[in-house]
């Protein structure tokens, strides 16, 4: 079959294409830009190009996109490709407004030490996966990233269901907190009568399981706890022991641009660098949090890009107050990443990263330019420092050589 994928580079739907390639499927694909992400699928075997192909027998396209319907070819957005496939494996989905990829990956790893040999779509990089954020397995097991966004979870069908928590979110796609807990009753009602829901919400972060967690975690955090706390207890329910569970976690290395850590330098300057992906406030707190739990003694330094026009304008009050509660050394605050196809125009015109600045107003706190802050790096930031590089979107290019 030669299936054709439109937005190839998305972090869900390149997952989808290497799925395909690895069934023996031809697999062409299209995006707007290159990136890491597009040469990754094109290094497993995809062909890309500019315009679809006319010989296609699937089509399979971002939500962020719309094609027109090609006569006698299937159409299917990336929630619905991926829809069919929960229904023809036993399927972990990962649902919630934060850690869906850790927990996802948490789970994932279990599962393959404890031989389950599970197929995996994870919306992010794992190195145990050679970099990629797929992995193709041979058993009945299929474990997935279950997106609120644009109500794509409603095309799953799950066996089990891992809820990492719920809060207000791609308000883009919902009119408020009330509607966004509506839909996720409706998506847990996609069990069946012999289904499982791991709640993560219930945790407690003094029991025995917490604590021992804390003390084999490499990843830091309290939410990393929720979320090898949800990971272990879905395991659990496949008949999975503790003992493998724990064994899994305490090697988990975390995923890509998730508090993920490297030494670096600039300017001759040694200094320590995370990426991380927060892009919604609690997330940003937590892992402003977590760098001041890792690095006690040592000057933190943020860079920060906020994620879409329509979440910061929707979130502006509580963005104030996780950039503003956890104190740092020093925080810069750049331009706010336009998300191709997701924004509005009247928005745009209402909020900019500079009235968020101009709303914390703390003194170590400053707007900067993208194309500024190499170079502000380079004259400013010391050695032996930490550099916490936050966002979702290409904020992590920010040091790449000119």
């Amino acid at each position: 079959m030669k299936v054709h994928f439109i937005g190839i580079g998305g972090i869900g739907v390149s997952a989808l294409a290497q799925y395909y390639l690895a069934k023996g499927h031809e697999v062409t694909g299209s995006d707007l830009v290159s990136s890491e992400i597009t040469e990754l699928v094109e290094g497993k075997g995809a062909k890309l190009v500019k315009n679809t192909p006319k010989d296609v027998d699937l089509i399979i396209h971002t939500p962020a996109a719309k094609p027109e319907p090609v006569k006698g070819v299937k159409l299917l957005s990336y929630p619905e490709a991926l829809g069919e496939l929960t229904k023809e494996y036993f399927t972990i989905a990962v649902s919630g407004t934060h850690g869906k990829s850790t927990t996802c990956s948490m789970i994932a790893l279990i599962l393959i030490k404890a031989g389950f040999d599970p197929t995996v779509i994870v919306g992010t990089k794992l190195k145990e996966f050679g970099n990629s954020n797929f992995r193709a397995g041979k058993s009945k097991y299929l474990v997935i990233e279950a997106d609120e966004w644009n109500f794509s979870f409603l095309n799953y069908w799950p066996k089990i269901i891992v809820l990492t928590n719920i809060e207000a979110e791609h308000l883009d796609t919902y009119k408020d907190l009330d509607h966004i807990l509506k839909t996720f009753k409706e998506f847990i009602s996609h069990l069946p009568k012999d289904g499982v829901l791991v709640d993560a919400r219930e945790y407690d972060l003094k029991q025995e399981d917490a604590r021992k967690l804390k003390q084999v975690l490499k990843v830091p955090g309290d939410h990393n706890i929720y979320n090898a706390l949800a990971a272990l207890n879905a395991a659990r329910e496949l008949g999975v022991s503790d003992e493998i569970s724990f064994q899994a976690l305490s090697e988990y290395q975390g995923v890509w641009r998730r508090f993920e850590t490297e030494q670096a330098e600039l300017k001759e300057k040694k200094f320590t660098l995370v990426h991380d992906y927060a892009h919604h406030p609690t997330e940003v707190g937590a892992t402003l949090k977590a760098g001041q739990e890792k690095f006690p003694n040592k000057k933190i330094w943020c860079v920060f890009q906020p994620h879409q026009y329509q979440r910061t304008f929707h979130l502006f009050d509580n963005f104030v107050k996780a950039l503003s509660e956890t104190e740092i050394d020093k925080l810069i605050v750049t331009d706010i990443y336009d998300v191709a196809g997701r924004e509005k125009g009247e928005i745009k015109k209402k909020i900019n990263s500079s009235k968020l600045v101009k709303k914390i107003n703390k003194p170590w706190i400053e707007y900067l330019a993208r194309d500024k802050i190499k170079s502000y790096l380079e004259d400013n930031l010391e050695q032996e420092q930490v550099l916490i590089i936050m966002g979702a979107g290409d904020v992590y290019k920010i040091l790449d050589r000119d």
